[in-house]
Parts: structure tokens; sequence; C-alpha cells
């Protein structure tokens, strides 16, 4: 079992004898967590739900002809969770070193709670329970192709022109009860958990040998559910290259995130430019959009704002941060987001 030694200790220790403040070099901003929606699923393992999947159109009815009975249609969707959990043990001797214990334990501990919020933004995008059973699927397996008799999403998704395996994507996600949320099993909690367990469990060396070991456990039970795939819209194969976003005819990133927008079914006037609509201004009826990015697309939209002037790409801000919006849908930067995605189809 990977452990704290005695040299990991010496790394982490300054010239005073307390522990230092570790420059995170690994960390990540994946700011998805600040708009996904929770709910308890309704199954132990997942979630279950009914959607709408044909309306009866009626029948123009001639005199003296009688009309015909017909139904609406329906059909469940049903999407599992994934439990992922970590251990972290450090000896007891080594972490009492310098009376430093708490220190050097929490030094350890955020290591985790970062590392684990790595994987679960990362799963939240790419993860596929059809080729690994213990994850949950994201958001990608289920936008994943631009061809129309593949699947009914493909309506939702563009394609930004690159050909090879350098490319990335830009998302617009519609949150909200009836669309998109995050779910975790029936009976358990939301989150992250964190347990510390002292030195009550034992850790044990290569020979199966115990010693008393400070022990701390992680666990983040989770899933995704989309209820409705048309508030998920995909700009798939962006070229990150030369060829692509830095060469002399890139992508114009805001006139596909423009087709996007209007892609959502619900949307307020300011956000989707639809001005006759009964849809209310303020707030979108039930529906939390974002937009989501890695850092190399941030780059460009800035580069192609400031190129063409882009008034629709606006500073704001809320909750005390700033916020860049672009038609009063933010601009989410999330590093879990690969620069390696191969082209779709």
């Amino acid at each position: 079992m990977p452990s704290l030694t005695l040299l990991d200790w010496s790394r982490r220790v300054g010239p005073d004898g307390s522990i230092d403040d570790i420059a995170e070099l690994l960390s990540q901003c994946n700011e998805v967590f600040k708009d996904m929606i929770w709910r308890e699923g309704n199954l132990p393992t997942g979630h279950k739900s009914t959607v709408r999947t044909g309306l009866p159109a009626g029948t123009w009815r001639a005199l003296n002809m009688g009309i015909a009975y017909s139904k609406s249609t329906t059909a469940q969707v049903e999407a599992g969770v994934g439990q992922l959990a970590a251990w972290s043990q450090v000896d007891k001797t080594l972490a009492d070193l310098e009376g430093q214990t708490g220190e050097l334990r929490m030094s350890e501990d955020n290591a985790f709670l970062e590392g684990m919020s790595q994987t679960m933004a990362t799963t939240i995008f790419y993860g596929n329970q059809a080729t690994a059973p213990t994850q949950f699927t994201g958001f990608a397996p289920n936008h994943n192709t631009t061809t129309a008799t593949s699947a009914q999403s493909a309506r939702n998704v563009r394609d930004g022109g690159g050909t090879g395996s350098n490319n990335t994507s830009i998302w617009l996600v519609g949150w909200g009860d009836q669309t998109c949320f995050g779910i975790f099993p029936k009976g358990t909690r939301a989150g992250l958990i964190f347990e510390d367990r002292g030195d009550v469990v034992p850790a044990y060396d290569t020979s199966s040998n115990p010693f008393r070991a400070y022990t701390s456990y992680f666990e983040w039970n989770a899933g995704l559910f989309i209820k409705d795939w048309r508030y998920i819209t995909r700009l798939a194969n962006i070229d990150v290259t030369s060829a692509g976003l830095s060469g002399s005819s890139p992508p114009d990133l805001f006139q596909f995130m423009s087709k996007m927008v209007v892609r959502l079914p619900t949307m307020t006037k300011r956000q989707s430019g639809i001005t006759e609509t009964d849809a209310p201004s303020e707030p979108s009826p039930g529906i939390n959009p974002a937009f989501y990015c890695n850092r190399t697309g941030r780059e460009y939209l800035d580069v192609q704002a400031i190129r063409d002037r882009n008034v629709l790409l606006t500073p704001k801000e809320y909750a005390g941060e700033p916020v860049v919006e672009f038609r009063g849908i933010p601009i989410r930067v999330n590093d879990a987001l690969l620069n390696t995605e191969s082209r779709i189809t």
C-alpha cells in the first residue's frame, strides 16, 4: 500500500520545523460544480424516470366520418451511480514527528480532496458505464455523434471541423429538475464524505504485519441523470493545433455558441434572442444554463471577442465573483475537458 515515508515527511517540513504550505501544482479549476444541482435518486443504485416520447397529433375529420382513438407514448430512462472512494494512512510515529500531526495529515488529505474532485469532474463529462462499469455515464457518451440517423441527440452536436485527435469541446448545459442533474443513491448523503478514523484502523506492511497509522476515509457516491437530452448541446471537433484555433481561419466560436443557445427548448428572451415567445424574461423557467470549456477554449473566446468586438460577451459580478457571460449565460472554465479528443462523426 502506498504510504508516506520519512523522505516524504522531510520534503514537507520547513526550516522552522513546521509543515510547509504546499504549492498545488496539480490543482485544477472545474467550475461545473458551481452549477450542477443534485437530487436523491429513487433507486439504491441510481435513478429512474419517465419521459414522453410521442404526442397525439389529432385527426382532420370529415362529416359523417369517425375519429380513431390515439394516445401519447412514454419511455423510462434509468441512470446508475458509481462510488469513488479512497483510504489515506500515515504512520502514527511519522505523523507525530515535531508535533505537527494535524498539519501533516491535512496536507495529505487536501491532496485526496483535490484528486477526487478532478476525477469526478472528468467523469461528469467523459465517464462511460458501458466500458467502465464501476463509473457512471457522463455527457460525452450521450452526445457523441453528429449523424442524425445514429442518435436523436446528434441534433444538438455541432461539428467544429477538427479532423485529428487534438480536439476539444465546448458544452452548453441547462441544469434543472426536469432536464439534467446529479444524483446520489437513495438513502445516502450527497457530496464528498470525509471520515477521520484516527489510528483505530490498523495499517499493514508488505508482510501483512499491522502497525498504528492515522487513517482518513473518503467517499463520493454520484451519478448523472439526463432526463431531457435537448437541454445539452456540444460543440465538438474544435482543433486546438495551429491548423485550428490558432490558424488563419479558425472556427467562429461565437457563431457556433449562438446556434447552441437556440437548440435549448426553453430559454429567456435575453439568452436566446427569440423575442416572440411566451417565455418570461427572467429567469429561464426551471433552467440554470452554463457554458463549459477548458482554458484553451476560454483563451480563444477572448481572442475572438477582442478581434470582433463581440458585444454579446459581457463581464459581470455574481456573489462577489467576476463572471463572463455570453447572451447572459455564464462561461465556466473546466480543466477536466481535454485537448486530446478524437473526432466524432
